[in-house]
């Protein structure tokens, strides 16, 4: 058995206090002078450290609170209370909601699983993933924990073109499959964001967190120059079409990605001739017509794709634009029916912000995940977008260090990799290999719906 794969985590605090929901609001009107205050009684000392950062013109109070509202309900004269941060409602989108935001910045900062002790009180279902509940029928077993169990379940990935059958030579010789294979021992891939105030120490820390994670991270070729050289190995240049790579850069890299276009096939042989060490990863816009698509690469000689989806989790499609979750499936299905999806690798990106949504996203029938805007929220991002309207960022991510944000994406895909032993050893599963396209270990929400409410028919008109 192979060395049990961890990854090593340390405490890296943020740079900027973080943004809370709710604020403690402390009245000194009509105060009744109490001889025991309920501020004195504190556990966690917060009244006796309060001051103001003057950098964020914070109050020390909010950050420091830990919501036991004792000061709240103990207060003779009911001074003191608590209120919704307006600045904190105002942070992320509909994918990375304020909540996962701040769960984002938590993880990275300690590599810790996120655990509230009130327990779950939101919604039961929404849309997207959320729509998706996994298999949970072995949680009862203890040896099933992936984390300190006894039982070892591999999170390992191979990427590459496989064989459906073997070959023999005219002698009866075996012939071994000639492609190659990239081995990732984290199923979740790096990739830098569609937007972001972000410099060349943020695309070395990316690379770094790739080789320390033992997987790849895939980087425009143009900005890869002498000081990626330690982390190549883990590097993916991403080539526009028709744009070449110098052999030098070739021999030392083991994955390429280049984005689809008439022709790709084309330049992916190019590719191959000057290196067959290398796979190359064809980058394919997630809409209605990748899965045709996708099969056409197949059968053109494709080793691994990669299903893009934009920022929101859905594809690239300006009206009715579906979840990548059934995006995938779709995708997956199609390759299925025509005899080859063991033939290609599926990767996939967009949306990704929770460690379930790899865990899903395998489910739905992709072979690994590929992360990106997480990993900017991970540095203190705070998904604004005003960089996109050439407003300065409110965190200055444009001033991280590659050793500082090297740490908190190598903490956030730690804690996401604790998860997901989790969610594959409740689920039965020792290998995350197994999970791929298991949609019958997981329960949909439109399905189930369909399912109840068929029997009634159709409303009758009035």
């Amino acid at each position: 058995m192979p060395a049990k794969y961890h990854i090593h985590t340390q405490e890296t605090p943020p740079r900027f206090k973080a943004l809370i929901r709710s604020g403690v609001i402390a009245w000194e009107e009509g105060c009744l002078k109490c001889a025991v205050c309920v501020k004195k009684q504190c556990v966690y000392k917060v009244y006796d450290q309060r001051n103001l950062d003057g950098r964020q013109m914070l109050d020390s109070i909010d950050t420091l609170c830990k919501d036991c509202y004792r000061c709240v309900q103990g207060c003779p004269a009911r001074l003191i209370n608590k209120a919704v941060n307006p600045e904190y409602l105002q942070i992320g989108d509909e994918i990375f909601t304020p909540e996962i935001i701040t769960k984002t910045w938590n993880q990275a900062a300690t590599g810790k699983i996120p655990v509230s002790g009130a327990g779950y009180g939101g919604k039961f279902s929404g849309k997207g993933f959320d729509a998706m509940w996994t298999d949970m029928s072995e949680i009862v077993r203890p040896t099933r924990d992936g984390i300190h169990g006894r039982e070892y379940i591999s999170t390992g990935v191979d990427l590459g073109r496989k064989d459906m059958y073997l070959k023999a030579g005219k002698n009866g010789e075996m012939k071994l499959p000639t492609y190659p294979s990239v081995r990732i021992e984290h199923p979740v891939l790096l990739q830098v964001p569609s937007f972001g105030a972000i410099r060349k120490p943020f695309l070395l820390g990316l690379a770094a967190a790739a080789h320390n994670l033992l997987t790849q991270a895939i980087i425009p070729a143009a900005a890869i120059d002498r000081d990626f050289r330690p982390h190549l190995a883990h590097v993916v240049p991403s080539l526009e079409p028709n744009i070449g790579l110098d052999e030098k850069m070739l021999s030392k890299v083991s994955m390429v990605e280049i984005v689809d276009h008439p022709k790709v096939m084309h330049q992916v042989g190019k590719i191959k001739k000057k290196s067959s060490k290398v796979t190359v990863i064809v980058k394919v816009p997630l809409n209605k017509k990748s899965p045709a698509r996708c099969l056409e690469l197949v059968q053109t000689g494709a080793e691994v794709i990669h299903l893009a989806g934009n920022d929101d989790g859905r594809e690239n499609t300006p009206k009715n634009a579906r979840y990548i979750k059934d995006a995938i499936a779709d995708v997956h299905q199609k390759l299925v029916e025509n005899n080859v999806r063991d033939m290609v690798s599926l990767i996939t990106s967009g949306g990704i912000a929770l460690a379930e949504h790899v865990a899903k996203g395998i489910i739905c029938g992709s072979d690994a995940i590929v992360a990106d805007l997480a990993l900017l929220v991970a540095v203190e991002c705070r998904v604004c977008r005003g960089c996109k309207q050439g407003l300065p960022c409110p965190v200055c991510i444009e001033d991280v260090t590659a050793d500082w944000t090297t740490h908190r994406m190598v903490n956030l895909l730690g804690a996401w990799h604790n998860q997901l032993l989790e969610i594959s050893g409740a689920m039965g599963i020792r290998d995350i290999r197994r999970m791929r396209g298991e949609r019958g270990r997981a329960m949909f929400f439109e399905e189930l719906e369909k399912m109840v409410f068929a029997g009634l028919g159709k409303p009758a008109a009035k």
